[in-house]
Order: C-alpha cells, then sequence, then structure tokens
C-alpha cells in the first residue's frame, strides 16, 4: 500500500484580483461560462472552523489546536453576505447553501438566514435556502433556523455504528446526537431531509447497507459520497475509493432499486428509488463519473473569496471590492467577467488521466469553501 503523504500547506493564500473592466456585464439573469453553463447555485462558506476531525476533511494532524484560523475581521459580515448573495442571485443564482467548516458554529446563523430568505430572483421568486452540517448543533438550532426562513438541510452522517463513527470524526462524538439533530430537523419542518455519507473503502463500507436499511421508510434521502481528492490535506488515495456503481450493487442485492431522472439541470447526484416505494437513494460520483459538464455553482468562501470549482487552486478577492466602496453594479460586472471566463472541468480532465497516489496538485480545501 502506498505510503500516506499529507501535506501541511495553507491554501487560503491564493486570490486574484477581481477584475474592474471598462467594458460592464450587467446582471441580467442569463450569465453563462466558456462552456455555455450558466450559474444557478451558489454555496456560501460561513466560517473555515469546525468541531469534528474526519480524516477526509480536516484531519488532526493539519488542523490541530494551533492551527491558525481566520481572525473575526476577515469575515464578511452577515450584511456583506447578503449583498454579495444579492448580486449572485440577480446574475441568475436560484438556490443559496450555507457551507463551512461547521456553519452551525457561526453565532447567530439564524439571523443571515432571515436576511437571504428576503432575496429574490429575477422572477420575483424566493431563493431557495439549505444548509449543510455535522448535524452536532442541530437538535437545538432546527426551530430557530426553520423559522427565519431555511427550506432545507443536508447532514453529514458517515455510518450508524457509534465506534465507527467516533473514530470518523475524530473528536469521540456519539452518533445519537445526530440522529437527534436529523429528528429535530424533521419535526421543524426542514425538508426533504437528505443525509450525506462519504464512502471510504476499508473505513466504512460496511455501514452501507445498515444506513439504508436505516434511513429506508423515513421520508430521509440517504446519498453515498465517493471519497474525492478535495484539498491536499486529507491524504487521498485512487485506492480507497468505493465506486458508486459498486454502493448501488450491494443495495440492490437487498432491495430492488430502479433509475430516477434528475429532478434539475446540473444536479449532482444520480437517483434510484426503491421499487417498493420506500423512498430513494443518490450517489455522487464525482471520481469516477465526472458531472462537470452541467456544473452550475459557484463557490464564496467566508472571507469573500469566489471559487469557480470544488478543485480550484485559488479564488477571486471580492471582499477588497466589497470594503473598498464599490457599487452594486460594479460587483456584479466583477462576478459576471469573472463567470464569463469560467472553464473549470477538473473531474473530466482527472478521469483521462492515470490513477494517482495522492494529489499532484495544490487545491483549496474542503473545510475552507464547503462541499
Amino acid at each position: 500500500m502506498a505510503e500516506r503523504v499529507i501535506p501541511l500547506v495553507d491554501q487560503r493564500t491564493a486570490a486574484l484580483a477581481a477584475p474592474v473592466l471598462p467594458a460592464p456585464v450587467p446582471a441580467t439573469g442569463q450569465l453563462l461560462d466558456t462552456l455555455r453553463r450558466p450559474m444557478r447555485d451558489l454555496r456560501i462558506s460561513v466560517t473555515d472552523r469546525c468541531n469534528f476531525r474526519c480524516s477526509y476533511c480536516m484531519p488532526k494532524e493539519v488542523f490541530g489546536k494551533d492551527y491558525p484560523y481566520l481572525p473575526h475581521s476577515d469575515l464578511l459580515t452577515f450584511e456583506e453576505i447578503t449583498r454579495l448573495a444579492r448580486v449572485f442571485v440577480a446574475h441568475g443564482v436560484h438556490k443559496i447553501r450555507l457551507t463551512g467548516g461547521e456553519p452551525l458554529l457561526r453565532k447567530n446563523i439564524e439571523i443571515l438566514v432571515e436576511q437571504l430568505a428576503q432575496l429574490r430572483t429575477p422572477e420575483g421568486q424566493p431563493v431557495e435556502l439549505a444548509l449543510t452540517t455535522n448535524g452536532s448543533l442541530l437538535a437545538r438550532k432546527a426551530r430557530a433556523l426553520k423559522d427565519a426562513g431555511l427550506d432545507r438541510v443536508t447532514v453529514s452522517l458517515d455510518g450508524l455504528d457509534d465506534t465507527v463513527f467516533r473514530r470518523m470524526n475524530d473528536v469521540d462524538f456519539p452518533v445519537a446526537e445526530v440522529l437527534a439533530g436529523l429528528e429535530a430537523a424533521q419535526a421543524a419542518g426542514l425538508g426533504p431531509l437528505k443525509v450525506n455519507m462519504v464512502v471510504k473503502r476499508g473505513t466504512n463500507e460496511h455501514e452501507i447497507l445498515p444506513m439504508a436499511r436505516h434511513f429506508r421508510g423515513t421520508g430521509i434521502v440517504l446519498r453515498f459520497i465517493e471519497y474525492m481528492d478535495v484539498g491536499a490535506t486529507n491524504g487521498w488515495r485512487m485506492d480507497e475509493v468505493l465506486p458508486s456503481a459498486q454502493v448501488v450493487r450491494r443495495v440492490q442485492e437487498e432491495f430492488p432499486l430502479r433509475a430516477l431522472d434528475a429532478t434539475v439541470a446540473g444536479e449532482t447526484a444520480e437517483r434510484w428509488a426503491y421499487e417498493d416505494g420506500a423512498g430513494e437513494i443518490g450517489v455522487i460520483s464525482s471520481v469516477t463519473q465526472a458531472f462537470c459538464g452541467t456544473c452550475n455553482r459557484a463557490r464564496l468562501s467566508t472571507e469573500g473569496r469566489l471559487y469557480l470549482c470544488l478543485f480550484a487552486e485559488q479564488g477571486w478577492d471580492l471582499r477588497t471590492l466589497l470594503r473598498g466602496g464599490a457599487s452594486d453594479e460594479e460587483l456584479a460586472s466583477a462576478v459576471g467577467h469573472i463567470w464569463q471566463g469560467r472553464g473549470d472541468r477538473y473531474s473530466q480532465l482527472r478521469g483521462r488521466q492515470p490513477a494517482e497516489a495522492g494529489p499532484a496538485r495544490r487545491r483549496v480545501e474542503m473545510s475552507y469553501i464547503g462541499g
């Protein structure tokens, strides 16, 4: 087995100045990149901190007690986030997802949700608001989030076996508290609820069927995610990836499935319904089946850098424009120029190369810009 190498690097320093060019790009809701992909989905990271230390995202070897997190003054305020979000919505964004780190660690996050819930698309429709969380604080926050205007929640949960779960989160957090958070979210009406399980070969693949059994018939959609080569600190290796096709076969051996069509353009998950009507599962196959061709997602980091791909090497600095007195029109034009120049399709290109022992490029960390 290949030796695991975890480089100690900080990806947050790479940023490009956001362009302010003489030819403006007005916000018409019809913005397209070089591959004719629209911008419909905005992921906003509200913190670079997390209370878990999952090995595939924030391993303790890197994110220890002395790790230099961003100072609070570097983080965008809720008002700054909302102002930028309004610009993205004017360009065509219909869905905003709050991420982290762990977004529920951001103090008074429900205030931000309330502000974002007031945004309207160019067609006059409310923006869909979602949040991805590890579930550790969800039981105490679910009702307030719903009351503030949050539509739905996705919870990351990598297994039901308490020993496995404690080992994977690496902070000895019990699975029962995450399950309690799911119950609270369901009771509050934050749905449809989704549960994301990162499947890592040799670590938690034996939890696939127990997870499927547990969430069948609950109204919660379970999604299996291939272990991805995001960032540079998780020691990723191809031999730890369990292809989604194998996951589907394992579930089908016990529960017959039928393929479902995508619900929206650019959907990342391939959907499968239980033949007996007990709900559905999804698989996200960004390693073995790239979906770059329909990717319509932009990502905004917690201190205002725009990333055009989950596997990006650098972002565009919007905070300097924002705090430097730029008008909404100038912000919109900068975002427009950046998106119009977008040609990112990392997963497709990676699929054409021989399997690597680890990531060859220094990419932004998933814990920094969210999944």
